[in-house]
């Protein structure tokens, strides 16, 4: 045992690594079966290695230093483990950071948020309602919010559940629906949130181009995978930008309903558009509402850290989403629910989507002329936008996206790269930036920082020889 745990901790004998069948090992050695089973067990006991019937035996990890008894790694779940993918931890923390400018997270422009009317909102509510706030609520939240929610955004009151934003909403939905294996269609780009809650579950991911939007090329998925699920966010996509018109929303609801496959549509962006009013939801076109399961958020519209979202769906969903979101949290805090939903019934909500909009136009103009001033023609592609919050930027073949996030972030400042957005190979050459999340003034600094990264990331992809980037 002294000899494998030496091997495990000088890294000699890697994490995964099989180690010998118990009898296998005991013949080499020259001792029992019974003292290798024993070594074998009190290896798994202090976290090192991890017995799997019908599999073996595998080294999980290192012995953990300051002479802890076990390495707490090697005791993690194994379905934990397969969480790995920093990616949104890292864009919130960047976002929460003063010291950075960051264009990575998805904010919408807190200046604009109306604190005031909030402020009365909350001490209307603690005066007229503090124990309501503060008591134990329904799972599937307030009557009074569903119904403000129902009434503003449509649907059914009892066909809504409210969660703790859109991120929780997409867990419940992945638990709810998704065993290990089944395909699941999502955007190609697509939101990378969704993507993790999808993979975690052991789902088989298959995207589908949604700028190109081809609904025979759907189809031919839906065919070939036969999956449990469409995810999609038809609405200024996150990260493209792109709305799909009315004919292509009613042909998608078509083929679900001819192969029975549900959709989940993502209608974050919806709300946040700056030119024409973007057609209607695939949860309203869905007159029977048997086929859509919208998720919304008001992390968008209002501020992420209210985390306050809603499901809306058939009610055996709702059902089933309300008895698995018990388990993990209880209700919704009552508090901003009753706050929000005063914001929703006074009108104040749509006169903040006003001052939001022009905001976000005002940004995102001075964003697209910085970008037209400091960078070179061609060496960042985009369209702008008519809504939501994201440029989607193509770089040159030779560029890669993860060079220029590098040489961004010596200057402090903070971007994506397209990779994380795609379920397969793709995205090495893009970024997204978002354009709400910061002033308009700051708009030359954070163009003037990509003309610089992107030079570099250039000059340094000039030194690669052409097939090597190919692969890359």
């Amino acid at each position: 045992m002294d000899v494998i745990e030496a091997g495990i901790g000088r890294g000699a004998v890697p994490a995964g690594y099989r180690l010998p069948p118990e009898r296998d090992l005991a013949r080499t050695l020259g001792v029992s079966r019974a003292t290798v089973v024993s070594a074998y067990r009190e290896l798994e006991s202090r976290g090192l290695v991890r017995g799997y019937v019908g599999r073996g035996t595998f080294v999980s990890a290192k012995p953990d230093g300051g002479g802890a008894p076990f390495a707490w790694r090697g005791k993690i779940a194994a379905s934990a483990l397969q969480a790995t993918d920093t990616t949104v931890r890292d864009l919130v923390r960047a976002a929460s950071d003063p010291g950075l400018l960051s264009l990575a997270a998805g904010e919408p422009a807190l200046d604009a948020f109306p604190i005031e009317a909030f402020r009365q909102a909350m001490d209307g509510v603690l005066t007229k309602n503090a124990s309501v706030a503060w008591r134990h609520g329904p799972t599937e939240g307030m009557p009074r919010f569903r119904t403000a929610l129902a009434d503003r955004f449509g649907g059914d009151p009892e066909h809504v559940l409210v969660i703790s934003g859109a991120q929780q909403g997409l867990d419940l939905l992945t638990r709810c629906l998704v065993d290990p294996g089944d395909a699941v269609i999502v955007d190609r780009p697509g939101y990378l949130g969704a993507i993790q809650s999808f993979r975690k579950a052991g789902a088989r991911l298959v995207g589908w181009d949604i700028v190109r939007a081809d609904v025979d090329e759907l189809e031919e998925l839906l065919l070939r995978y036969r999956p449990k699920l469409i995810y999609t966010n038809p609405t200024h996509q996150n990260p493209t930008g792109v709305t799909l018109p009315i004919r292509t929303r009613r042909e998608l609801l078509e083929l679900a309903a001819r192969y029975r496959v549900p959709i989940v549509e993502d209608d974050t962006y919806r709300e946040l558009g700056l030119e024409a009013t973007p057609p209607p939801s695939l949860f309203k076109l869905d007159e029977a509402r048997t086929i859509v399961i919208r998720v919304n958020s008001f992390s968008k519209m209002l501020a992420p850290g209210l985390r306050l979202g809603w499901i809306s769906a058939v009610n055996p969903i709702i059902e089933q989403l309300a008895l698995i979101k018990q388990q993990i949290d209880p209700h919704t805090q009552n508090l901003v629910q009753l706050v929000v939903c005063q914001l929703l019934e006074t009108g104040v909500f749509d006169r903040h989507l006003t001052t939001l909009k022009a905001e976000h136009r005002r940004r995102r103009d001075a964003m697209v002329h910085a970008i037209r001033q400091h960078v070179p023609p061609g060496a960042l592609r985009f369209t702008v936008p008519d809504g939501g919050m994201y440029l989607w930027c193509r770089l040159g073949p030779r560029v890669r996206a993860r060079a220029v996030q590098d040489y961004a972030a010596r200057e402090s400042v903070v971007v994506v790269t397209g990779e994380p957005f795609y379920v397969d190979q793709g995205g090495a050459n893009e970024l997204r930036i978002c354009y709400t999340s910061q002033p308009a003034d700051r708009a030359v600094r954070a163009a003037q920082v990509l003309a610089r990264s992107l030079a570099a990331a250039t000059r340094e992809g000039s030194d690669v020889p052409a097939a090597t980037v190919r692969l890359v």
